[in-house]
């Protein structure tokens, strides 16, 4: 994983609220192509040992409701690229179409075996295929749907030079994000307002600081708190 040159990268991240986050990721370009291949590795041998997981999950879904297994929303990544996300479906078809793109908890949508594959995480698993074909990392900035990231500020643009990831310290402080919204008039305003603002301080801290024990650290921190 290298970063791009300056010049190289999109318009609207070339910007002065950005460069200070480049410039100490510039510096750290050995721990980066580091972090990548220990994605690839860690997701091969992850995916070979969840393999039954991942059959046991896909048949209770089909049995479940009707619909693919996979969950395949639009999120955006480094650079800001767009890409589909590899989750367990744990709603009913079409969700997007009726109603927000957050959850909340006691979401209608929710189907009886998502409601079990959620509160153990395990909808999230399938990510392991982002992070094996480089979309995502096993660390980092949470992807958003590109509306999100639309309402991003200048320097929130700063967690897009890196890929998004399956779990962050953001993740591990907003793990019960779904009954901060619950309560809200518009959910999709209240995400722009009050909570995108405080995960992405934890995010634009966590670049400032990055390094791989960081990260790792971070993983540790993750499986304690879905336990």
């Amino acid at each position: 994983m290298m970063l791009r040159k300056w010049e190289d990268l999109p318009q609207e991240m070339q910007t002065e609220e950005v460069r200070p986050y480049y410039d100490l990721l510039r510096r750290k370009q050995g721990s980066l192509l580091c972090k990548r291949l220990f994605d690839i590795l860690a997701s091969l041998v992850l995916l070979v040992l969840l393999s039954p997981v991942f059959l046991v999950l896909a048949i209770a879904i089909k049995l479940d409701s009707h619909g693919p297994v996979f969950y395949r929303q639009v999120r955006v990544t480094q650079y800001g690229r767009e890409f589909r996300i590899f989750k367990f479906r744990t709603m009913v078809q079409n969700a997007d179409r009726i109603g927000s793109q957050v959850t909340v908890s006691g979401d209608s949508r929710i189907t009886r075996v998502g409601k079990v594959i959620r509160s153990c995480r395990l909808d999230e698993i399938g990510q392991l295929l982002n992070v094996l074909g480089g979309s995502m990392s096993f660390v980092g900035t949470r992807p958003e749907v590109p509306k999100y990231v639309a309402r991003y500020t200048p320097e929130m643009m700063a967690t897009l030079l890196l890929p998004a990831g399956v779990t962050s310290e953001a993740s591990i402080r907003y793990k019960d994000e779904a009954e901060l919204l619950d309560k809200a008039e518009d959910v999709d305003e209240t995400y722009v307002q009050q909570v995108l603002p405080g995960k992405m301080a934890y995010n634009l801290a966590s670049i400032r600081r990055f390094g791989l024990g960081q990260e790792l650290l971070t993983m540790l921190r993750t499986v304690k708190a879905v336990l």
